[in-house]
């Protein structure tokens, strides 16, 4: 584990949420918190989050829809031990375990909506991080779960209809409409673009277990305003600010 003064704390929805981050590692910036605003999850509902680091996309979701049961999953301890002193205010089960050897008492559990923000990489393609739990993160380094182990992983802990919600790079939607296949269904698409005009960086993807609905690809929501950034400080949309600073929900489009 980290010293206290290795760690930052850092607010996270205008402070509703504080969370204990490294100050060098892997980091939760936005991407966490714009997966959790795209859940449709009520009070009293199950929720799993795969790869859950220290838990920023469980507990900003818990800090919006209240009475939630939240459970995370992380593969690297140290991480682990983070996301369990951060979800203490919201009472969150922290599983330390790898995606293909759950514990048998979290297998026995299903959940109604499953979430995930996991490495945005395939295996060598990028430049790997001379921090372990940053490369861990951020690209299936060599040993760790495949981009269709999460998607697998995750249905089979769904409860029937139950969601799975994650956020990835847009140049993976093949892999993830691939990891879909078989397991899920009515699946969604909401692409996430940085600026108007430009192509979207990242997609969030929404399926059913059980689902039968036809395919969905949405128009981008788009973060920032303007072609370009023009002033100092961030130019988030009103709607993605409300998001951000708020915990406003991230609608998705009228099927």
């Amino acid at each position: 584990m980290w010293e206290d003064d290795a760690l930052s704390r850092d607010a996270f929805l205008g402070g509703r949420v504080f969370l204990h981050q490294p100050k060098d590692g892997y980091r939760a910036g936005v991407d966490p918190v714009l997966l959790a605003a795209a859940v449709n999850a009520q009070s009293g509902d199950r929720v799993l989050d795969l790869g859950c680091g220290a838990g920023a996309a469980m507990l900003c979701l818990g800090a919006r829809v209240v009475g939630l049961d939240l459970h995370g999953v992380e593969v690297q301890h140290d991480y682990a031990e983070l996301a369990r002193r951060n979800a203490v205010p919201l009472g969150a089960t922290i599983w330390q375990a790898d995606l293909g050897d759950l514990p048998a008492k979290l297998r026995q559990l299903q959940f109604h909506h499953v979430i995930a923000n996991p490495p945005y990489f395939r295996a060598q393609a990028h430049l790997p991080s001379p921090d372990p739990g940053r490369a861990t993160a951020m690209g299936e380094v060599e040993g760790h779960r495949p981009l269709a182990d999460w998607i697998a992983t995750a249905a089979r802990r769904l409860r029937p209809k139950g969601y799975l919600h994650m956020i990835q790079r847009a140049e993976r939607l093949p892999d993830l409409l691939a990891g879909c296949d078989g397991h899920l269904g009515s699946v969604e698409v909401l692409p996430l673009a940085a600026r108007i005009g430009r192509a979207p960086e990242h997609v969030i993807l929404r399926a059913r277990k059980d689902g039968r609905a036809p395919f969905r690809l949405y128009a981008s929501i788009v973060l920032h305003d303007g072609d370009r950034h023009l002033r100092d400080g961030d130019d988030y949309t009103p709607a993605i600010a409300a998001v951000l600073r708020d915990g406003a929900a991230l609608d998705w489009p009228s099927a």
